[in-house]
């Protein structure tokens, strides 16, 4: 789910879907559920409108890069685990993980980031303690990947 919501939001699906006032008081334009949905939806409108090979050509282009991310992590699409792994194989001291939490208990919001040798690499944002995290482990992870 999460996969099809980041493609949602590299195409900035969110400002086209309709909330009810509820999901628009909760920031329901970034909800990985809604998004994820919101993709699902296009694929099946785009699927009826212009068939399977037109279909399938644009959705290869939106998940490509989503592949080739995951495919570079080698753990699966779990940053944390990735950059635990990269970081143990560059021989650095330690990995940790800075968070802050910010916004009204209904709407929480949270920086994490990601500290090698207690050095900052990266900033993740997220909804929650372990998506912030998790997004501050790829930003790190696509950051020293290429040192290697």
């Amino acid at each position: 789910m999460r996969a099809l919501a980041d493609i949602a939001r590299t195409l900035d699906l969110g400002k086209y879907i309709r909330l009810g006032k509820g999901e628009e008081v909760t920031n329901g334009r970034d909800k990985n559920s809604l998004l994820a949905d919101a993709f699902e939806a296009l694929i099946g409108a785009l699927y009826i409108s212009a068939g399977f090979e037109k279909t399938a050509d644009c959705l290869l282009k939106l998940v490509a890069p989503t592949l080739t991310n995951a495919m570079a992590m080698g753990a699966g699409l779990d940053g944390k685990t990735a950059l635990q792994e990269l970081v143990a194989s560059l021989g650095k001291a330690t990995l940790e993980y800075q968070v802050t939490e910010s916004g009204p208990d209904h709407d929480k919001s949270f920086e994490a980031v990601a500290m090698v040798g207690g050095e900052a690499i990266a900033t993740g944002l997220g909804k929650s303690k372990r998506e912030a995290e998790q997004a501050a482990a790829r930003s790190a992870f696509n950051i020293l990947k290429p040192a290697i």
